[in-house]
């Protein structure tokens, strides 16, 4: 049976956040729009996006290029979001006091996200390949 892993030789470029506190549902819609975009592109979209989870995105695809640009010297203009995941953490539990001594539950949700990027030069992806984005497809896996 074949691995499902990475195609690539070496450690992979990725940046982790853990326990920040949205939910997943409203960073997926943030997400979806940067996959398989370029660093700089990807920078651009989240400024101009009215979302709250833009700003902690935008921090983990700078961490992630630091990383790339750091640990295996690679230029950052020459980056691709790769594999983004959205997981569900933690569910933080309040109570929100009501009339009559009652109390309501409130939940905060939390999520993790993890962004794998990938130089240019190797993405043999469909999803990720520059020429296929230039003529406006999106491939998507089944």
């Amino acid at each position: 049976m074949e691995s499902m892993g990475n195609n690539s030789p070496g450690p992979e470029i990725r940046a982790l956040a853990r326990n920040i506190r949205m939910s997943a549902h409203k960073a997926r819609r943030v997400i979806n729009q940067i996959r398989g975009r370029s660093y700089g592109q990807a920078l651009m979209i989240l400024e101009l996006m009215p979302y709250g989870a833009c700003y902690p995105i935008s921090q983990l695809i700078h961490s992630a290029a630091a990383n790339a640009n750091h640990n295996m010297g690679l230029n950052k203009a020459n980056l691709l979001v790769g594999r983004v995941e959205v997981n569900e953490g933690a569910v933080l539990k309040r109570i929100q006091p009501r009339a009559q001594g009652r109390g309501y539950p409130i939940q905060k949700p939390t999520c993790h996200i993890t962004i794998v990027s990938e130089e240019i030069s190797r993405s043999n992806d469909p999803i990720m390949s520059i020429e296929s984005r230039k003529k406006g497809y999106v491939w998507r896996r089944k």
